[in-house]
């Protein structure tokens, strides 16, 4: 591996505050006074409108030379048109949508546009998080060249975590009754998704008619394990009569990935050490949902099928809260970010706490809005609403759990009408009594 020249922050912060003729302290060292920002806390919210408006047309006006700073096109700039668009498309379609016109032509409009809307709605949230990526390359300088197959291994690899993290935390927290639906088992959608994903790498990570290099045959054989255990995963997914099963497939292939990782060769000290944090972390996520499934659940649906209590297990956040920082850790060990660190003299302890505080916080992020979520859905003051979808008359609330409050609620109700009647029949038997 060609080595790298280490990175010297305090140069760069030279260059980034050097200005001609003001101070080096200066936020904005530009000569030109028409450079600077003219928003300011200052102006108040007026102002802020004020200065907002401009800025929301600059999108659809074409662009002005000027001598101020330039930016050469960057892939970061592109996906920002992309996500602009996206994002104006998704509020026309959804003021369309308010009116509620179904008559006419407007019956056909609205089912389109209803699901153009949906589209767009769970697309954002993946554009935008590409948008972020880009931007952090792209700012630092990183992907170039000979690097660019690297960054994208890492970077996809470690979404991908990321992203199974928080399709875990959803299916936990308000998922379970849309699943009961599919009459699917969680492991069908996950050894779907390990096989496709094990036939994609095993025909990527290697320039097929070209020798073999670096970590080609490990990674190549580690695709040849996801899509091998993925057909067996949804083979074992469903019982004899159709109806679906838990598996630990999915678990184990994490577990192998993770050990895998962990002995990935490396040719910096910073790497090889967060290479082996992330597979250790990885493995821990593998073997928590083996003992989540096996002992937590014991190849139930959720914790409380049978009606044992009103919320998640505290270990099944355990496994999520891993794959984050799996994810993390994986998308910050490439070789110019190793090389950046390595140059600054920063150590693999400090490096991995930071990434694992970041990993804690998007956990935070994701459980607040899925509490958002499940607050406007099925609000407390209305339990009823939770047993909209369920299959047992039973209300269910968040992750198909039995909601005590609606129980409680029943036999406060009968408890009433039950007094009621006894203060009825009372007059009657004090007077059969007297007579």
């Amino acid at each position: 591996m060609s080595s790298l020249p280490p990175y010297d922050f305090a140069n760069a912060l030279t260059i980034l505050t050097r200005s001609s003729g003001h101070n080096s302290m200066d936020p904005y060292p530009y000569s030109d006074p028409h450079l600077r920002p003219h928003l300011s806390y200052r102006d108040g919210p007026r102002g802020i409108l004020l200065h907002s408006l401009p800025s929301s047309l600059q999108f659809s006006l074409p662009p002005i030379p000027h001598r101020g700073r330039q930016f050469t096109p960057s892939i970061h700039a592109s996906t920002a048109t992309l996500l602009a668009l996206l994002l104006s498309l998704q509020v026309l379609f959804g003021i369309y949508l308010k009116f509620h016109l179904t008559h006419g032509i407007h019956a056909l409009l609205r089912r389109y546009t209803l699901l153009a809307h949906g589209i767009i709605g769970k697309l954002m949230p993946v554009v935008s998080w590409v948008q972020m990526l880009f931007g952090g390359i792209t700012a630092l300088g990183f992907c170039r060249k000979d690097h660019l197959g690297q960054c994208l291994a890492h970077f996809i690899m470690g979404s991908a975590f990321i992203g199974y993290g928080i399709v875990l935390t959803i299916l936990l927290l308000v998922g379970q009754t849309w699943l009961k639906r599919t009459g699917r088992s969680q492991e069908f959608f996950d050894s779907s998704l390990i096989a496709a994903w094990g036939c994609v790498n095993t025909f990527t990570e290697h320039r097929w008619g070209g020798p073999w290099v670096k970590n080609d045959l490990q990674h190549t054989s580690m695709g040849i394990v996801w899509w091998c255990a993925g057909l067996l995963g949804i083979w074992l997914s469903r019982k004899r009569d159709g109806r679906p099963k838990r598996n630990l497939i999915p678990a184990m292939v994490i577990l192998i990935t993770g050990w895998a990782m962990s002995a990935h060769p490396q040719g910096l000290e910073l790497s090889t050490h967060v290479h082996t944090v992330f597979g250790y972390t990885l493995m821990a996520a593998g073997a928590a949902r083996i003992v989540e499934i096996a002992f937590v659940l014991r190849d139930r649906g959720s914790v409380d099928e049978k009606g044992k209590g009103d919320e998640a297990n505290s270990w099944q956040y355990l496994t999520p809260f891993l794959l984050y920082a799996s994810g993390f850790l994986f998308m910050g060990a490439t070789e110019e970010q190793m090389a950046m660190l390595a140059g600054a003299h920063v150590s693999h302890v400090s490096y991995i706490l930071i990434l694992y505080s970041i990993s804690f916080l998007l956990f935070l992020l994701v459980s607040m809005l899925l509490h958002l979520y499940a607050s406007h859905a099925w609000p407390i003051n209305n339990p009823a609403a939770a047993s909209k979808n369920a299959e047992e008359p039973a209300a269910v609330m968040m992750n198909g759990h039995l909601d005590r409050r609606m129980r409680d609620a029943e036999e406060f109700e009968l408890e009433g009408l039950m007094s009621d009647d006894d203060d009825e029949d009372r007059p009657a038997v004090k007077h059969s009594q007297s007579t």
